[in-house]
Parts: structure tokens; sequence; C-alpha cells
């Protein structure tokens, strides 16, 4: 039987936009109540304030570990507890290494492990405690596939994957269960920089993925029967060679 969702509370990094914040709507309209949690403050309160009662803000820099720090007091704060924790927020940068700029790196890396390792390091502890959770990270293809125009986004997910391969069998004792989403290209923030033209040509031909269906897939791997675990879920345009 499917896991019901309508007593869970959840909490989604990087939820002011994209695949966060169609995991957020997917979340409320099984009714779970959603904590979104990213640093554009303006705009989380004002999202949360059009999704209703259950859509809670928490406004976090992930790559502030002091910020950070204060993210599981505020969802305890806010919602009393956690059942599901999505590690969402990331970057990319694409492009020759030999034209690269290593401080971008930095920063993209910083944000892409770095806060995803310390944010679900900010979350177990209640978790374990209470002998249940999901946790979620959104990696990529990238990270099962190294695509090669895109070398230290590829890194930074291989780095994510890793992680969730070795802290899911760490905390299944617990009864936790961790996964990933590896989206192949989404239509997202990240890719808005695109030419509107190659845009539609690439939605057109079939060569990118809605957030809306990322959620639906996140949806699948939360409502699970609890002694299944879906460890790693691979979507991608059907056009993607892959």
């Amino acid at each position: 039987m499917d896991q019901d969702l309508s007593d869970k509370v959840a909490a989604i990094t990087g939820a002011a936009s994209g695949i966060g914040l169609e995991c957020a709507r997917s979340l409320l309209a099984a009714g779970a109540s959603v904590v979104l949690v990213d640093r554009a403050e303006e705009a989380l309160k004002k999202l949360c304030s059009e999704l209703g009662p259950k859509a809670i803000p928490v406004v976090i820099d992930l790559i502030d570990p002091a910020s950070v720090a204060t993210m599981m007091p505020q969802i305890l704060e806010k919602a009393g507890k956690l059942d599901i924790f999505h590690a969402n927020a990331g970057s990319y940068i694409g492009g020759d290494v030999v034209d690269g700029d290593p401080d971008a790196w930095d920063r993209m890396l910083n944000l892409n492990i770095n806060a995803v390792f310390r944010s679900i390091h900010a979350v177990l502890p209640h978790m374990v405690e209470r002998k249940t959770g999901d946790i979620i990270v959104t990696s990529s293809v990238a990270g099962v596939v190294p695509v090669v125009w895109e070398p230290i986004y590829t890194a930074s997910k291989h780095a994510v994957q890793a992680f969730v391969h070795t802290v899911r069998r760490q905390v299944a004792k617990h009864g936790l269960r961790v996964g990933a989403i590896a989206p192949g290209p989404v239509v997202t923030a990240l890719i808005s920089d695109w030419p509107k033209e190659k845009l539609e040509k690439a939605l057109a031909a079939g060569d990118l993925i809605e957030p809306v269906e990322v959620a639906a897939a996140v949806l699948f791997m939360l409502t699970r029967p609890r002694n299944v675990t879906i460890r790693d879920l691979v979507i991608l345009p059907q056009s993607n060679d892959l």
C-alpha cells in the first residue's frame, strides 16, 4: 500500500523556484505540510501566502554554516517535527575546464556538495531519534553518467551519489530511507541564460523535462511502502542519448 503523506511534515531546500517549488506543490496536494527553505525571503513569503497555511517559509542561506545551524530549530518550532527532507538546492556550471573560473567552481561545489552534506547532517539526529524519516537528494544523470561538457558539475553530482549510497546504508538500521532523484536536463532557472529560440526548440524536440515531472517522480519515491527504498531514480527526456 502506498504511504499516506497527509500527516507528514516535509522540508525542501531551494524551494522558491524550479524543482523545489514543484515538489512543494506536489507534497501539499498529497496532504503534507511543507517547509519551504530558501534564501529568497520575499519570494518565499509570497509563495507561501499563495500556497496556503500548510506551506511554511524558513529563510536560510545554505552556504552560511551559521544560517544552516538555525534551520532545524526553525523547522521544529514552526512545524513540530520533520518526516521528509529534500536537499534540492544546487547550481550549475558547464563548459571546458581550460576556460573555467575556479572561484565560480568553488561557489557551485559549496552549494552542490557541502551544503547538502551539512543540511542533511542537521536533520539526521531528529529522524534517528524518531526511528523514521525520508531523505531525498536532487542529484542528476551527470552523477551516474559522466557528462563531458560539464566536468565540474558532473564531479559534484558524483560526490552526491557517493554520499547518498553510503549514508543510506548507515541509517537504514534506524528506519530511515535515503535516495537520489537524478533528472536529465530540466526547465529551471539553471538554464535561464539560454536564448528563447534555443529553449523553445529543445522543448519541441523533447530534449528537456519540466519540473512538475521531476516532482511526480519524487512523490512516487516518497509514497512507496516503508519496506521499499528507491535508491536512485533517473528520469530523462525521451530523446536523451545518455
